[in-house]
């Protein structure tokens, strides 16, 4: 899923590295809901 992300969008790690996060807070936020 990563490998696919980094091909089809153009970023650079830290864009992609800072999208991860606030995926992964999303996913935190949704779980205390």
């Amino acid at each position: 899923i990563f490998a696919y992300m980094n091909y089809r969008v153009p970023k650079t790690r830290k864009e992609i590295f800072e999208t991860l996060i606030r995926g992964l807070q999303r996913l935190e936020y949704r779980g205390y809901d």
